[in-house]
């Protein structure tokens, strides 16, 4: 048995943020059921990324919304809400990511629909949260990325800010907001009362930079100084970073400078004794590390260091990644392919209950595929009373 088998989420988001959260509860056991707007519906499902389509709806809509259901519903439709509602006093989890104000001219706000259902666990995702100056701005993962400090920490010294080449802002949003859900629903088990669960794009990558945050606040607000070279974090010293070799690239993490020059026969490098020169000459030690190991295979240098337990890697492509041993014996792939349609691959729940990993293999919902089973299991077109 699933963890959260028995529980029932209305998944109202959209794009990635909600989704994501949506998705790792179903992964998990929850019955996760999309309230679309009849038409159109999620607004990911046109979003292709790198025109990928299958069967009318983009590939990053079908893997972000694999193992969910699909429920059309007009918001603006009085019978419709009505429905809705009826759904809200069945279900254990809630969640949302309009712009702030937009539930609550609905009526589908929090403490609109406690009245409805006092147990349920209400998730809503903003951008940069419900008060303050910046909330009407769009809460976009790149634009977060901007705001929040993110990009001045990638690329080298010298480059212009440079966001990370993924939705990191979105996906880590998604990780807090089913953290939040989840915590909440195990207090409800002591107070049988449901709660309200917050989240926002820009505090979820501000945490996510807690480390370098923390350093700057208390190093008297030294802005974070990237390498000139080989740029792999602004606030450690050399090694640390990527460099190239004679056939590819090799990936060194913290280490001691001078054990280094004596592991790969360097001699320039057994001087740097004072550990503060690694931080303070860094870019100096830095580009005669590149200089070096670029005569000679990534797989000499790694033999070397990997030998004197000197903590270094490889660095894969994905073609060589999903090659290895490793990767195959992890089994990550799922294939959610909808009958009729082409094969769609993507990454499984990375959770395991001991040795059972959390893997379910169904396809995302066609727009409004399940309304009319919803509407007859739960009763949803009886007059009545809403709970």
């Amino acid at each position: 048995m699933k963890p959260l088998e028995g529980m029932i989420v209305l998944d109202f988001s959209q794009y990635l943020a909600g989704p994501s959260a949506a998705l790792r509860l179903a992964d998990l056991g929850a019955r996760v059921i999309k309230i679309e707007r009849p038409g159109s519906g999620d607004g990911s499902r046109p979003m292709k990324l790198h025109n990928l389509e299958s069967m009318g709806d983009s590939v990053l809509f079908q893997t972000i919304n694999r193992n969910k259901e699909s429920f059309c519903a007009n918001l603006k439709s009085p019978e419709d809400m009505a429905m809705v509602k009826r759904l809200i006093a069945r279900a254990d989890v809630m969640i949302e990511n309009f712009r702030p104000g937009v539930m609550k001219k609905m009526g589908l706000d929090y403490e609109s629909v406690r009245r409805i259902n006092p147990r349920l666990v209400y998730g809503t995702v903003t951008g940069y949260g419900t008060t303050g100056p910046w909330i009407k701005k769009p809460g976009q993962d790149l634009l977060v990325q901007s705001i929040s400090g993110l990009a001045w920490l990638n690329g080298d010294d010298g480059q212009p800010p440079m966001p990370f080449a993924l939705s990191l802002a979105d996906s880590y949003t998604g990780i807090h907001l089913a953290e939040g859900i989840m915590a909440c629903l195990l207090r409800r088990f002591t107070t049988g009362q449901g709660g309200l669960v917050e989240v926002s794009l820009l505090e979820s990558v501000l945490d996510l930079q807690f480390e370098v945050i923390t350093t700057y606040l208390n190093d008297g607000h030294q802005p974070p100084k990237r390498s000139a070279y080989h740029n792999a974090h602004a606030y450690l010293s050399a090694p640390y970073g990527i460099y190239g070799t004679s056939d590819g690239y090799i990936a060194l993490a913290m280490g001691s400078v001078p054990e280094l020059g004596g592991i790969i026969g360097c001699s320039a490098l057994t001087g740097y004794t004072d550990r503060e020169e690694w931080f303070t000459r860094r870019d100096e030690i830095k580009k005669i590390i590149g200089a070096f190991l670029a005569g000679d295979t990534t797989a000499h240098w790694l033999k070397l260091l990997e030998a004197a337990g000197y903590w270094c890697s490889d660095v894969y492509s994905w073609d060589r990644l999903l090659e290895s041993g490793q990767f195959k014996e992890l089994n990550l792939l799922l294939n959610v392919r909808r009958e009729g349609g082409e094969d769609i691959f993507t990454t499984r729940c990375p959770i395991r209950f001991g040795e059972t990993p959390f893997s379910d293999s169904r396809h995302a919902p066609a727009l409004g595929e399940h309304t009319a089973q919803i509407i007859a299991e739960f009763g949803l077109d009886r007059e009545g009373e809403i709970a």
